[in-house]
C-alpha cells in the first residue's frame, strides 16, 4: 500500500506562500509601528478583560514599562516578518510569532462579550486572524518545506558543499 505523500510540490508551495504572507503582515506591522513614534499598545492593553488583564493594567501603569512593551513589540514584529518572508531562521522566527500572536490573542480573546463596545474590524467568537496566524505559524515551524525557497535553504545548501 502506497503511504500518501506528505510535503509534495502543493503543499510545499502553499507553506512558503503562507509564510510569506504572514510574514509580509507581521513585518508590515512592525514597520508602520516604526514609523508612526506616536503609535501606543495602552489602547489595546486597556481593552484586555480576561487572564491577562491584570498584566495589562500594570504595564499601563507605568510609562517606562508600556515603552518597553511598545518597543518590544514593534521590533519583534519586524523581526519575525522579516524572518518569515526572507526565509532566515524560518522555526524560530515561526515560534515567536506563535509566541507573540497568543499573547495578542490571551489579552484579547473573542469571547461573547468581551469588547461588544470596541470596534474591530469583524465579528468572532474564539476564533480570530491572530488564532489562524498563530496555529499556522506551528504548522510552518514543524514542516520541513517551510524551510526552503529562503535564505534558510541556501545556508543549508552552502553548509552540504563544505
Amino acid at each position: 500500500m502506497n503511504k500518501p505523500q506528505l510535503d509534495n510540490k502543493w503543499q510545499s508551495a502553499i507553506l512558503i506562500t503562507l509564510r510569506f504572507l504572514i510574514g509580509w503582515h507581521l513585518l508590515y506591522e512592525g514597520i508602520y509601528k516604526l514609523v508612526h513614534p506616536e503609535w501606543s499598545s495602552i489602547a489595546f492593553l486597556a481593552q484586555s478583560e480576561w487572564i491577562f488583564s491584570g498584566i495589562a493594567e500594570w504595564i499601563i501603569s507605568d510609562a517606562g514599562i508600556l515603552h518597553m512593551v511598545d518597543l518590544l513589540n514593534t521590533w519583534g514584529l519586524t523581526a519575525i516578518g522579516l524572518g518569515l518572508v526572507l526565509g532566515l531562521f524560518t522555526r524560530p522566527a515561526a515560534i515567536a510569532g506563535t509566541a507573540l500572536l497568543m499573547l495578542y490573542y490571551l489579552f484579547n480573546p473573542p469571547f461573547i462579550g468581551a469588547g461588544a463596545s470596541v470596534p474591530m474590524e469583524g465579528n468572532y467568537l474564539l476564533v480570530n486572524k491572530n488564532l489562524i496566524e498563530a496555529v499556522t505559524l506551528v504548522l510552518i515551524a514543524v514542516s520541513p518545506a517551510a524551510k526552503r525557497y529562503g535564505l534558510d535553504m541556501l545556508i543549508e545548501n552552502n553548509r552540504k558543499k563544505k
